[in-house]
C-alpha cells in the first residue's frame, strides 16, 4: 500500500501561556512512502516523527494537508478504518490475558460481514505466532516472558489481521543492545515476507539505517533529507544531517575557502575550484583521516583506543566544534606518539563542506 503525505502540518497549542505562537509538531511534510517498502523516520527526540506516524494512523487529525492510502483519501477516517496496524514502543500488552489471548484480541472486535468463526481465529493466531517465531509460546502471560518476546508478542496482534500499513513507533527502545540487534533483524525479516508497507520510527541512526529502504530525517518538524541510507550518509544536504548520522559522529571544523583551498586554520586540506572565499563548515568523518608525516593538517594528539580491527584516535585542534576529533584508523598502522603530535592527510571522498551561514551543502 503505497502512502502519500500532502503538504501535511500539526500544530498544537502552547502551553506557555507567555507565549502566544502555536508548537508545530510536523511542518509541511510532503513525502511519498513506496508499495511494500519499510521506510525510517529518524530524528532527535522532538523533531516530530511520532506526531507524523500518529497522523498516519489517524490518532491525530493533521491541521492542514492530506493524507492517501493508494488513492484512498484516509485523513478524515479514524484509525479503525484504516486498516493499520500499530506497535507501541511499551508493548502495551495486556497483563491478565496469555500471548494466545493478547494476539486474538483485535479478532474478537472485528463486526458485521468481518467477524471470523473461532476456528478461523485460531488459524490466524498461529500463523502471526509462527511469524515471529513464538508458537511455542502461546499458553504464556506476558509477565513470565522476556522484553524481546513481549515485542514479538506485540508485532504478532499488529500482524494478526493482516493490516495495509504497519506502524512502529520506537519499538526497540526498552531492549538490551543484543536483544535490539536480534528485534531489528526478525522485523526486517517480518516486513520482507510479508511484503507490508511498513513505517519505522527512531532515534537511533543506526537501527534506521540498517533495516529501512528508505530513511526520512526530521528536524523540529521539518523534513531534512530523504533517499536510501548509504546515499544520506554519503551525500547529506545539510551540516545537521552530516552531523545526525553516523558512529562515531562526524568531525565538524570551522573553516574558510580562500583562493579556490579550503582550510582548516593555516592548513589548506583540500581543493575547492570555482568556490568564492567565503566561512565555512568542514566536516570530516572518522573514516576520512590518514595518519601521513607530510599530511597538512596538525592536531595535539591525545589518546587512542584500540578495537580490534580498528583503532580511534582522539585528537584536538583549535577549529574543531566539540570536544574530541574521533578518527578511525586501521590497527596496522603504526605510530608512537612522543612528541604529542599527529598529522593527518583528509581522504576527499570522505570531507563534505557547508557554508558557515545557512549550513547548506556547498559541493566542491
Amino acid at each position: 500500500m503505497k502512502i502519500v503525505l500532502q503538504h501535511l502540518t500539526k500544530r498544537f497549542p502552547n502551553r506557555n501561556k507567555k507565549i502566544k505562537e502555536d508548537v508545530i509538531a510536523v511542518n509541511d511534510f510532503d513525502f511519498e512512502i513506496p508499495d511494500g517498502k519499510l521506510i525510517g523516520l529518524l530524528g532527535p527526540s522532538g523533531c516530530g516523527k511520532s506526531t507524523a506516524l500518529n497522523l498516519i494512523c489517524g490518532l491525530e487529525k493533521p491541521t492542514s494537508g492530506r493524507i492517501f492510502f493508494g488513492d484512498v483519501d484516509v485523513t478524515d477516517l479514524s484509525p479503525e478504518h484504516r486498516g493499520v496496524g500499530l506497535v507501541f514502543q511499551n508493548y502495551a500488552l495486556y497483563p491478565h490475558l496469555t500471548v494466545r489471548e493478547n494476539i486474538r484480541f483485535p479478532l474478537e472486535n472485528l463486526r458485521g460481514d468481518k467477524k471470523l468463526s473461532k476456528e478461523v481465529m485460531e488459524e490466524k493466531v498461529l500463523e502471526a505466532a509462527k511469524l515471529v517465531q513464538i508458537q511455542e509460546l502461546l499458553d504464556r502471560k506476558p509477565n513470565e516472558m522476556s522484553g524481546g518476546q513481549q515485542q514479538r508478542v506485540a508485532i504478532a496482534r499488529a500482524l494478526v489481521k493482516r493490516p495495509q500499513v504497519l506502524l512502529l513507533d520506537e519499538p526497540l527502545s526498552n531492549l538490551d543492545a543484543r536483544l535490539r540487534l536480534q528485534t531489528r533483524e526478525e522485523l526486517k525479516r517480518i516486513q520482507l515476507e510479508t511484503g507490508i508497507t511498513t513505517v519505522f520510527v527512531t532515534h537511533d541512526q543506526e537501527e534506521a539505517m540498517s533495516i529501512s529502504d528508505m530513511i526520512v530525517v526530521m528536524k523540529d518538524g521539518v523534513l531534512q533529507q530523504k533517499g536510501k541510507p548509504q546515499d544520506i550518509y554519503d551525500e547529506p544536504e545539510n551540516l545537521f544531517v552530516a552531523s545526525f548520522l553516523g558512529t562515531p559522529q562526524i568531525n565538524v571544523f570551522k573553516g574558510k575557502i580562500s583562493g579556490e583551498k579550503v582550510f582548516i586554520g593555516d592548513a589548506a586540506v583540500m581543493d575547492a575550484k570555482g568556490i568564492a572565499d567565503k566561512d565555512v563548515f568542514v566536516a570530516v568523518r572518522p573514516e576520512g583521516f590518514v595518519i601521513d608525516d607530510n599530511g597538512s593538517l596538525e592536531c595535539d594528539f591525545i589518546a587512542r583506543e584500540v578495537m580490534g580491527r580498528d583503532t580511534s584516535f582522539i585528537a584536538s585542534h583549535p577549529s574543531f566544534v566539540g570536544e574530541n576529533i574521533r578518527a578511525i584508523i586501521p590497527s596496522e598502522e603504526v605510530f608512537d606518539g612522543k612528541n604529542r603530535k599527529v598529522r593527518f592527510r583528509l581522504k576527499p571522498h570522505k570531507v563534505r563542506v557547508f557554508d558557515g551561514i545557512t549550513n547548506e551543502r556547498i559541493r566542491l
